[in-house]
C-alpha cells in the first residue's frame, strides 16, 4: 500500500521520473518549506540532474493532474527530485520517518524503472531466440524451394523426354493420309 501511495506521487517531467517537494515533504512529515532551505543550505548536493524547480508551463499542467488551485498557498514554483536528488536528501533529513520513508521511496523508483523496461538480458535473449527461429524457417524454406526445383525439373525432363518418343514414333509411322474434304478426280 505504502508504495503506491509512493509511486502515485513519483511524475515524469523533462521525460525524467520526479518528486515534487510538497509530496517529499509530505512522506517525510515536515514543511515543505523547511524541506527546501535544508536543499538550499547544501545547493552543491543537488546539480540540476539531481534537483530543478519547475517552470510555470510544466507546473500548471501539472496542476491538472494533480488537482491542487491556482492558489495553493505557494509563492514559489515547487522543485523537482529526480531519484538520485531524492537519495541525497536521506542524508540531509537524519529522522527515523525520513530514512524509512527514503528506503520506500528508492523501492518505488526501483519497481517503476523495472515496470517500464523489460531488463537488456532479456531483451537480448528474446532477439537471440528469435534470430534462430528465424534462421531455421528461412533454411525450410530455400529446401523446399530446391526440393520443388529438382522435381520440377525431373518432371519437365520426362515430359521432354515423351515429347521425343512421340515424334520419332510419329515419323516411323507417317502415312500418306487421306484427304478431307471433295475427291476430284
Amino acid at each position: 500500500m505504502e508504495l503506491q501511495i509512493i509511486q502515485n506521487k513519483i511524475y515524469t517531467i523533462r521525460n525524467l521520473k520526479v518528486m515534487l517537494d510538497f509530496d517529499l515533504a509530505e512522506l517525510y512529515r515536515v514543511e515543505t518549506k523547511n524541506l527546501n532551505l535544508s536543499v538550499k543550505r547544501n545547493v552543491k548536493r543537488f546539480p540540476p540532474d539531481f534537483m530543478f524547480q519547475l517552470n510555470p508551463e510544466e507546473w500548471d499542467s501539472l496542476r491538472l493532474q494533480i488537482e491542487t488551485s491556482k492558489r495553493g498557498g505557494r509563492r514559489y514554483l515547487p522543485y523537482a527530485f529526480t531519484e538520485q536528488g531524492v537519495a541525497m536528501l536521506s542524508g540531509l533529513l537524519n529522522s527515523d520517518i525520513a530514512i524509512e520513508m527514503n528506503i520506500a521511496i528508492m523501492r518505488s523508483f526501483v519497481v517503476l524503472r523495472q515496470l517500464i523496461s523489460p531488463s537488456p538480458t532479456d531483451k537480448t535473449i528474446e532477439l537471440q531466440t528469435e534470430l534462430k527461429e528465424l534462421k531455421a524457417y528461412i533454411e525450410d524454406v530455400f529446401t523446399d524451394y530446391n526440393d520443388i526445383n529438382e522435381d520440377t525439373r525431373l518432371q519437365i525432363e520426362l515430359i521432354n523426354q515423351s515429347l521425343a518418343e512421340l515424334h520419332t514414333d510419329r515419323k516411323r509411322t507417317d502415312k500418306p493420309r487421306n484427304r478431307i474434304g471433295f475427291i476430284k478426280e
